[in-house]
């Protein structure tokens, strides 16, 4: 009797091993290994054997090879193209994960919606809603155009079949945890099935020349659930941030083939649906209610400068002493206040202490330190801090302040915005009408409190 064979997959990141293991050596998952039936194991099997007896390509020199000519399609949206390096790329295949409720279904089939009215036929399958929830808010959206098609299918053969029976410009899938192929023996959302799919729809979009957008789930630490490698196969990942309380959607690049990765598009949530936002000014910030452990500074986002404010909170502890933040690193804003400790003979060792970015954005950048800083002092002296002045630079261990980037555009920004202070480590290189404080040590800032 021949001896069953095993094999064991990770449903983290794919790898396989022929015995189980308690922790994944390819992603350093914990309990993350899963039998494959054999079912599974004859499909990967069929499928490496058809792959190996396909006509090997030979290589060809770099210097005869023709560079890409891409021609993007514009999405109707000014942030989203923004985002995608300057339009849709025919042929591209967009992940977009986000928190349940953040706006993914609402921004993609306002952008299929924009691409129907200009004569372009747009696919939309969803395997999550019916036609008739889609055609309600597609009402909402001002997105009812005859090229745009509604598909409620999570057979990936039916939607193949679609796709053969008539051409698409575009075609979004919402979402890719719903969608099942019959040739894939495995349930809905699993590794095998993940991956199968996402292989199929990229040689759609890679042999038609259709740009495939879709929509992940993600997981309670924010990343899109299912294996990782479906972020490595896809050409683009794009992240929705932001409170879905508030109105503010923040849609950021972490993958592009075809851009930069440093630009952020920003949305506003109505009853139009998720909209361009039109205006940045005041959006992070209320120059009117400021109070004692609130500083304002400007932070980039790819291209553009926006103006924060961020807010502390220092009060006696009465227990162990806390340390928390909302939008800024934890560990920074623990050495931070190591440094105010050792710099300022401050007794921050007995204060909890509680920093929040308002407007709900993450800050990445070091350049927020100073206003970290400020902020901390204000509230920890009980001091309002002047309307007028906006505080830049990075704070190193030793003490230092350190320069930022990009300054001249941020004091541009700041002098826009109605401001005529600003704390910065270095006398700017051009003339500005902001009157401009030097502080080029931690100790400095208390000169300006």
């Amino acid at each position: 009797m021949a001896k069953k064979r095993t094999l064991f997959e990770c449903q983290s990141c794919g790898f396989q091993s022929p015995r189980w293991m308690g922790k994944c050596t390819g992603c350093g998952a914990w309990e993350s290994m899963v039998e494959l039936s054999t079912e599974q194991i004859k499909y990967l099997e069929s499928t490496s054997n058809s792959s190996s007896s396909m006509e090997q390509t030979r290589a060809k020199p770099i210097t005869q090879i023709e560079e890409d000519r891409l021609v993007r399609l514009s999405s109707g949206s000014k942030e989203l193209d923004l985002v995608l390096g300057g339009g849709i790329v025919p042929g591209s295949l967009t992940l977009i994960g986000g928190s349940p409720g953040i706006g993914k279904s609402t921004l993609l089939l306002k952008i299929a919606g924009n691409l129907a009215q200009r004569s372009q036929r747009v696919l939309y399958v969803s395997g999550e809603e019916s036609a008739g929830q889609i055609k309600m808010r597609a009402n909402r959206l001002g997105a009812n155009h005859d090229e745009l098609y509604l598909l409620p299918e999570i057979n990936l053969q039916s939607v193949i079949s679609e796709i053969k029976r008539q051409s698409y410009q575009l075609i979004v899938i919402d979402s890719i945890q719903t969608l099942y192929s019959e040739e894939t023996p495995s349930a809905p959302g699993s590794v095998t099935q993940v991956r199968s799919i996402t292989f199929e729809l990229m040689r759609i979009a890679k042999s038609q020349l259709i740009p495939i957008f879709i929509i992940g789930h993600i997981t309670k630490d924010g990343s899109i659930a299912g294996p990782r490698v479906l972020e490595h196969m896809v050409d683009t990942v794009l992240y929705f941030e932001g409170d879905t309380n508030s109105e503010l959607r923040l849609l950021r690049g972490f993958k592009n083939r075809f851009g930069s990765t440093n630009e952020v598009g920003i949305f506003e949530m109505n009853k139009e649906g998720l909209i361009d936002a039109k205006s940045m000014a005041g959006k992070f910030f209320n120059k009117e209610k400021l109070q004692s452990g609130s500083a304002l500074t400007v932070i980039m986002e790819g291209s553009r400068p926006i103006i924060i404010e961020v807010q502390a909170l220092v009060s006696e502890s009465y227990g162990h002493p806390k340390r928390s933040s909302t939008g800024f690193d934890n560990n920074r804003l623990t050495m931070l206040l190591a440094l105010l400790e050792k710099k300022l003979d401050l007794p921050l060792a007995s204060y909890d202490v509680f920093i929040n970015i308002s407007g709900g954005i993450k800050i990445s950048e070091p350049s927020a330190d100073l206003a970290i800083i400020a902020a901390i002092l204000s509230s920890y002296r009980n001091r309002k801090l002047s309307t007028e002045t906006l505080f830049l630079g990075e704070v190193s261990l030793t003490g230092e302040i350190r320069d930022v980037s990009s300054l001249s555009q941020r004091l541009k920004e700041i002098q826009t915005q109605g401001f005529t202070k600003a704390v910065i480590p270095n006398a700017p290189i051009e003339e500005t009408p902001i009157k401009c404080f030097i502080a080029d040590e931690v100790s400095k800032v208390v000169e300006w409190m």
